[in-house]
């Protein structure tokens, strides 16, 4: 008897060119509408709301973002707005979502399961049915039109999902790391920096940029609570900016502002990448 042909793995080569060719036109049509926005704002500013559009500009122009830096009080002061709510947004998240996932990681306290439940059907809210509470709330502690008040409700919306998160990737650490740390006379709290921390960082930083991008991005609860020009964030600001002569759009200057809104997103993202992908996979399977 003739001994059986052991059966390859190894794709064919026919598998593998429409493998490449298949991936390649699906960057294409992601890439597409990141080309068109920034060529659209690098035309001057007739050109671009120009019908019908024409993909490449018939000169290179800067046009677009000389208005926006002239709007209002200037992008740079609506940036920074941006900058700081987004950055209280990330601090505040983490550290929260930090201690509240360590403690339902960790600790045995009453109720543990039932608040964890609680915790995570607030996912199940829309965020849009509580504006009005919320806007009700904000002006009675005075932080309505207020760049913190905005960050705090962030924040709160950012907690479920991340406190999940931070659960699940401190399960995934041995107990035996902790026991080791625990016998080296490690406390509390410098077990939970200096030991647990450096483990669970790919979640840390997948929980930061998921707030810095809901929060940057953010645009009704911006518009709803702020109500001084000079404290709008960037997408508020946008709006704004894009409005024209008798409800036209000017469609240089929202692909410029495009432009610039998703320049630093793209800068973390890739400076971060690995870790996102490692966090997602540590945050989700035990």
């Amino acid at each position: 008897m003739t001994a059986p042909k052991p059966i390859s793995l190894r794709p064919s080569p026919a598998a593998g060119i429409f493998f490449y060719v298949a991936c390649t036109l699906l960057a294409l049509a992601f890439l597409f509408p990141l080309a068109w926005s920034t060529f659209t704002a690098l035309k001057p500013a007739a050109e671009a709301s120009a019908s019908p559009a024409n993909f490449w500009p018939s000169r290179l122009s800067l046009e677009n973002f000389a208005y926006l830096v002239k709007y209002g009080a200037g992008i740079g002061r609506y940036v920074l707005n941006s900058l700081g709510v987004a950055a209280l947004t990330v601090v505040g998240t983490i550290f929260l979502s930090v201690l509240a996932g360590y403690g339902f990681a960790r600790f045995e306290f009453p109720g543990k399961s039932t608040w964890f439940l609680i915790v995570l059907t607030t996912l199940m809210i829309p965020f849009q049915s509580i504006l009005t509470p919320l806007y009700i709330l904000l002006r009675t502690i005075h932080l309505q039109n207020s760049l913190v008040g905005l960050g705090l409700v962030y924040i709160t919306f950012q907690i479920p999902f991340s406190v999940y998160m931070m659960k699940n990737a401190f399960e995934s650490v041995p107990r035996e790391l902790e026991e080791a740390a625990l016998l080296d006379g490690c406390s509390a709290w410098t077990l939970l920096v200096r030991v647990m921390m450096p483990v669970v960082m790919p979640a840390v930083i997948t929980v930061g940029l998921f707030a810095f991008f809901a929060s940057w991005n953010e645009f009704l609860a911006a518009l709803i609570f702020m109500s001084d020009a000079e404290k709008f964030t960037l997408p508020v600001m946008l709006l704004n900016a894009q409005s024209g002569v008798f409800g036209s759009i000017n469609w240089g200057a929202m692909q410029a502002g495009l432009a610039i809104t998703m320049l630093p997103c793209a800068i973390i993202f890739l400076l971060l990448q690995r870790y996102y992908v490692s966090g997602l996979i540590s945050g989700s399977v035990k």
